[in-house]
């Protein structure tokens, strides 16, 4: 496959992750032992790094911080070989996302959007466009009215040039809050849709016990393209009504879930702007997924 000449532009959220792995249960009201890190983070953070790690020639991410940590961020995103667009606000903090992770290297999310989330229209330049080959966008955008507002401004500016463009869900109960079918109007015009089971079946209006190949078909009806990540049981494609692979994951030694869906779609947009087919690209997003998997944080 050939590097890409186009870039990946990423319009998304930036947070400061607060990662504490806990060996044993949580012990209420008193102390549980745990190793604790702040680390950078972010679902689109997170998927800009991990798509520059894995070959995208240039990654355009844009996002919003806060003042007290906004050096730090950008820093951080231009060391792993984004190209930041930071807004900063004037009035939040940077969002913080507490991750709680067991032994089983699940993770639960404590969230705070902060500025995140205050993303607006005016934020968006239309020079992020040019030559961009792809736009990614974080559903955490679709959670709130400003940022909502510019990721449907983005979403058009991209349709009108030509651009590709894909989503990231990114949570279920956000989405749950949302309500499916409101996001998936907000959505229209994607052509690549990034779920993991639980969104899926969710998007899909299906219940829990519902097979996931179905909630991917459906969803693939209204959106042209469907990975379905699934954890360790790898992903599956769907296009047009139709699954077109099942791709299996990738063995690793987990230390930390969280940003693993980030990463998956990182490896995976980096193999698609180099001219790998959706089955093959799944196969990249596994492969990153496994290494973020092997570490602390969601970054490379």
């Amino acid at each position: 496959m050939s590097t890409a000449s186009g870039a990946l532009v990423v319009v998304g959220d930036v947070v400061t992750d607060v990662v504490a792995v806990h060996p044993g249960p949580l012990a209420p009201a008193t102390d549980t032992v745990a190793r604790i890190r702040t680390l950078p983070g972010g679902a689109g953070a997170n998927a800009a790094c991990w798509a520059a790690r894995t070959g995208a020639a240039e990654v355009r991410l844009l996002a919003r911080v806060g003042s007290e940590s906004a050096r730090w961020h950008e820093r951080a995103l231009v060391d792993a070989g984004v190209r930041p667009r930071l807004v900063v606000d004037p009035a939040e903090p940077t969002g913080t996302v507490v991750a709680l992770v067991g032994d089983d290297a699940e993770r639960t999310f404590l969230t705070d959007s902060g500025a995140s989330l205050r993303l607006c229209p005016a934020d968006w330049a239309p020079a992020l466009l040019d030559d961009a080959a792809h736009l990614h966008l974080s559903g955490y955008l679709f959670f709130a009215d400003c940022s909502r507002e510019l990721a449907l401004v983005a979403l058009r500016a991209a349709r009108t040039r030509g651009v590709p463009v894909s989503v990231d869900p990114a949570s279920a109960g956000f989405l749950a809050v949302l309500g499916p079918e409101r996001f998936l109007a907000a959505v229209a015009g994607a052509g690549v849709l990034l779920p993991n089971e639980d969104e899926a079946r969710l998007l899909a209006g299906l219940p829990e016990p519902a097979g996931v190949a179905r909630a991917a078909v459906e969803l693939s009806r209204r959106v042209p393209l469907v990975v379905v990540t699934r954890g360790t049981g790898g992903a599956l494609v769907a296009e047009h009504g139709r699954i077109t692979a099942e791709v299996d994951a990738e063995p690793a030694e987990a230390v930390d879930s969280t940003g693993a869906g980030d990463a998956f779609t990182g490896g995976f947009l980096s193999a698609r702007l180099a001219g790998a087919t959706p089955a093959e690209a799944a196969r990249a997003g596994c492969r990153t997924a496994a290494l973020a998997v092997t570490h602390l944080g969601g970054r490379p």
